[in-house]
């Protein structure tokens, strides 16, 4: 089981949902999240103050997924989320140790169907 996190820009997110789904990837966690890396943000003029703006809106998704997965929810990713700009976004992969379905009771890969 491995955890994958992707920070995404957010104008890409529908494009990436899409791309997951393809593949048969439903199960998404989607938050809003604030960062920067080599874009290292910008300037902008606003009522007479220079202000300069280094944290820049992001999407956070968490993909929780068994190991047969895993391949595929990257290729999504990278497909909806790639435009060849600096900014596109990075992917993690963790190891998941373990999960339980809390309703049924259920543990490790039929917890997260």
């Amino acid at each position: 089981m491995k955890l994958i996190i992707a920070y995404i820009q957010p104008e890409r997110l529908n494009m990436v949902k899409q791309a997951l789904f393809e593949r048969r990837i439903y199960k998404i966690s989607v938050t809003n999240a604030l960062g920067c890396g080599e874009e290292k943000g910008y300037r902008e003029n606003y009522r007479g103050a220079d202000i300069e703006v280094s944290l820049l809106k992001k999407i956070r998704l968490e993909i929780a997924i068994n190991s047969d997965f895993v391949n595929a929810a990257i290729e999504g990713i990278v497909q909806g989320a790639h435009t060849g700009k600096i900014g596109d976004g990075k992917i993690f992969i963790h190891n998941l140790e373990e999960c339980i379905r809390i309703r049924t009771g259920e543990k490790g890969r039929a917890a997260i169907g």
